[in-house]
């Protein structure tokens, strides 16, 4: 599970670099935030797949978070709640949080629980029985509803925007030239075609990247074409 990365929100700077080193240790990438305003900043700012979510801090708690988090992202969301705070519990679940732990808890079994919300939302998610669903690394495309989603959420591409995506994503790894890419999507012979490509890339990247200049998805190789990274 080395690709993804994990959001841990807590008041207390003790718990999440308790939490931080177990998710280490599976090889996945930790980002911190001390209360919900900066877990906010940091969702707009990186690619997230799951937050492990204390309920009560300061500035913004956990509950007002997930509301929040909810309007724009459908990332798993586990909460972590004190003995005293059950019913905030139940209504974080009932606004969308996806599991909950109550304090102080066992690491190997919040190290299980991300494991399996990871599983369920990246496998399976709102996908489950389409056998037409491609997805790499949280960028998913829906052939059958020809429909281009990142980390759960919808990307507005154009009719010759998702024939690009398409073709790269059917074929995750492979490099395809200016021409090759011209030609399939275009149906026609390829004169000249660099410049429109490579429009059509540009307009892509900032669509589904986080930070277009430094993509994780649609990478170049330099003197041959581009890639969909696996």
């Amino acid at each position: 599970m080395s690709e993804f990365t994990v959001l841990v929100v807590d008041d207390e700077k003790e718990i999440r670099d308790a939490i931080e080193i177990y998710l280490k240790n599976e090889k996945m990438t930790v980002i911190q935030a001390a209360d919900g305003l900066e877990a906010i900043e940091k969702l707009n700012e990186e690619a997230i797949h799951l937050i492990i979510l204390d309920i009560m801090m300061p500035h913004l708690d956990g509950i007002a978070a997930t509301f929040k988090i909810r309007e724009q992202k459908n990332i798993p969301i586990i909460m972590l709640s004190a003995k005293s705070e059950d019913t905030d519990k139940i209504l974080g679940l009932q606004i969308g949080a996806d599991d909950y732990m109550t304090k102080p808890f066992n690491p190997i079994e919040l190290i299980a629980r991300v494991k399996s919300q990871l599983r369920r939302y990246m496998t399976l998610g709102n996908y489950e029985g389409k056998s037409n669903v491609i997805n790499l690394n949280g960028l998913t495309l829906d052939k059958e509803a020809r429909e281009v989603a990142v980390l759960g959420e919808a990307v507005k591409l154009t009719p010759i925007e998702y024939k690009i995506v398409e073709l790269l994503m059917s074929h995750p790894g492979r490099v395809f030239s200016i021409h090759d890419i011209y030609e399939r999507v275009w149906q026609e012979p390829c004169y000249n075609a660099e410049n429109t490509v490579a429009v059509h890339i540009r307009k892509i990247r900032e669509k589904i990247e986080i930070d277009p200049k430094n993509p994780r998805y649609l990478k170049v190789v330099w003197g041959i074409g581009y890639k969909m990274e696996k």
